[in-house]
């Protein structure tokens, strides 16, 4: 028995290895993304633990078996030999998934699940980014080889005499020992003794709102998402009576008159998140805000450039831990912007510089009911591709204004640009020119905005300008916030939205109406005066209510007026009058009770709404 108990104190002593291991990659996450934390806490470090054994212990269950398996043939070298390699090997790769979340936390604001490292749509870019990512952030492989290096050195080997055979009670007490010890690394990977297994959501147990990443680590992440579809339950919290009561997406527009027949064009700006038209790297749009109807308090409705374009086109928010685009609700049928507007003799186009089928816009383009997607491969004009995703945005703008130039009207248009995305590149021939800034994006956003300032020049020499309603939103919000007010769940999602039509100078103004990326769609169709009814999980800006709602992190999030409310599913986690506590350091969950219950009760019906119209396939009017 006293090699079996070395082998059993050889697993436990590698197990506790690996602990350490993750506490190191903790701790280097914290450190590469402290900016994103205004305060953390003890508790969430400690809290961190037993995410991480439950991730370890899942991940080497299949070690303890080997490790512990009653029999003598565990203790030949090679056997050995074979056990270390492999244990090294297979927790190595789960180590490093941790290294990814290092940067890649700071634009999606979440700990990385299987989805999002395998998604697909960026096949065309992927060589080159990974190439760009190595030679930025060299230091976080180079980490990645010391700490893999320091790993391999600190696996301890089996000490033991030389084997004997094992009598008949020696086997039974091994094998008892074996199943009680395997049963007990099966309770850590479920997280103990509760009804259900840890969760995801579970983390929110253990700190603030907004500290969640910390608890977590990534190799959970992906182990609670791998092979698995997103798959929406309803939750039935009403009645189908009291749902509509509470919240019902059937919109119909209410014309003031005749359709205007302008033209539409929608820009999405990459990442052009609040915090940067506030830093002066933006002059043209902050003077184009001044000219345009422009909604102060602005939001996306998802951290990821891949949710902006259901958001805002078709009215759908991000309320998954996948993108409706890459999620197995993909090709649901839906009543668009597109489509509406093609419905009332509109031409239809959708244009992003990147490589064609980049995060499967061209996919989506098709069920939102485009009749037209311009890629990088459509582009015609001079040498501009960046030489990782696709066409720098001041030529590829030009090509845009040329194309709409050819459009009959009234056409309904949408661009995307690219170049305020990482890795940041800027054109040689303007090199040297913008302000560089803070952080490393915010060089690229004054490019951007350079280039914008260049397509309304060029745009407003057009016969169709002045006939046209500009709807300038971005995407999502920049990585590494600077000021404390854009790192809380609501900083964290302001975006700037405006509406320009250079025909209407008495629509400029500024407006404090909570206004979100699917709010868009409504509001362009109110304004152009069109007769419709569809599914809407946004409102008009022209409508007296004003909320907003978006998920992060496996909360809901919720502003009404001035409130702003955190649900995880079940119950209201916090609240907080955001307008006057922009830091949201006072939960007003206890002293504003009505206020809660009120809202509460709206964030479920929009939650149920949501998911039985999604798995029902129900987002068109029958």
């Amino acid at each position: 028995m006293q090699n079996y108990f070395q082998s059993i104190k050889l697993f436990f002593k590698r197990f506790l290895i690996v602990l350490f291991v993750y506490q190191i990659c903790r701790f280097l996450f914290y450190f590469f993304n402290r900016n994103a934390f205004e305060s953390i806490s003890a508790k969430g470090f400690l809290g961190g633990i037993h995410f991480d054994l439950s991730a370890i212990a899942y991940i080497n269950l299949i070690f303890a078996i080997l490790h512990l398996l009653p029999g003598n043939f565990k203790y030949k070298p090679n056997y050995q030999k074979g056990l270390k390699i492999a244990f090294y090997v297979v927790n190595l790769i789960f180590i490093f998934t941790n290294f990814v979340d290092f940067e890649y936390y700071k634009f999606t604001g979440r700990r990385s699940t299987f989805g999002m490292i395998t998604a697909s749509g960026m096949e065309n870019e992927i060589g080159g980014l990974i190439l760009s990512f190595l030679m930025e952030f060299w230091y976080i492989p180079l980490v990645a080889v010391v700490l893999g290096f320091a790993f391999w050195k600190a696996i301890p080997n089996l000490k033991t005499s030389i084997a004997t055979s094992s009598s008949k009670l020696q086997l039974i007490k091994q094998s008892g020992l074996f199943l009680f010890l395997l049963a007990f690394v099966f309770l850590l990977g479920r997280g103990g003794f509760q009804k259900k297994p840890l969760r995801i959501v579970d983390a929110v147990n253990y700190g603030s709102i907004n500290q969640s990443a910390i608890v977590l680590n990534t190799p959970f992440c992906i182990l609670k998402t791998i092979g698995k579809k997103e798959t929406l339950e309803s939750p039935k919290f009403y009645t189908e009576s009291e749902l509509n009561a509470l919240f019902n997406p059937i919109t119909e527009t209410k014309p003031s008159g005749n359709p205007t027949n302008k033209n539409v064009v929608i820009l999405i700006l990459e990442s052009f998140g609040r915090e940067n038209t506030q830093r002066g790297q933006t002059p043209f749009l902050d003077s184009l805000i001044e000219k345009s109807l422009f909604f102060e308090n602005g939001f996306a409705n998802g951290k990821l450039s891949i949710d902006a374009v259901p958001s805002t086109l078709s009215s759908i928010p991000s309320l998954m831990n996948n993108s409706l685009i890459t999620s197995s609700y993909a090709i649901n049928e839906v009543y668009a912007l597109p489509k509406i507007l093609k419905d009332n003799g509109y031409q239809t186009s959708f244009f992003h510089g990147a490589f064609n089928g980049s995060q499967n816009f061209d996919q989506y383009c098709k069920v939102a009911g485009f009749d037209a997607y311009y890629g990088k491969n459509e582009y015609e004009g001079p040498e501009a591709f960046d030489g990782r995703w696709g066409i720098f945005d001041e030529e590829f703008l030009q090509f845009f204004s040329d194309k709409m130039t050819q459009f009959k009207q009234p056409f309904f248009t949408t661009l995307f640009t690219i170049s305020s995305h990482n890795p940041y590149i800027i054109p040689e021939k303007h090199k040297g020119k913008f302000p560089k800034g803070t952080t490393k994006i915010h060089e690229s956003i004054a490019y951007s905005d350079f280039a914008l300032k260049r397509f309304f020049e060029t745009a407003s020499k057009q016969d169709w300008y002045k006939n046209t309603l500009f709807v300038v939103v971005a995407d999502h919000t920049s990585a590494e916030p600077t000021e404390a007010k854009f790192k809380t769940n609501v900083g964290k999602f302001r975006i700037p939205i405006l509406f320009f039509d250079p025909s209407n100078p008495e629509m400029a103004g500024k407006n404090m109406k909570n206004l979100q990326q699917i709010d868009v769609m409504p509001s362009v169709l109110d304004y152009l005066n069109i007769d419709t009814k569809m599914i809407s999980y946004g409102k008009s800006y022209q409508s007296e209510k004003d909320f907003v709602v978006y998920y992060l992190d496996n909360i809901y999030h919720y502003i009404s007026g001035d409130f702003y409310l955190a649900f995880d599913g079940k119950k209201s986690l916090g609240l907080y009058n955001f307008k006057n506590d922009e830091l949201l350091k006072t939960n007003l969950i206890k002293t504003e009770k009505a206020k809660a219950i009120e809202m509460e009760g709206f964030i479920k019906a929009y939650i149920q709404s949501f998911n039985e119209r999604l798995i029902g396939n129900k987002l068109t009017i029958q």
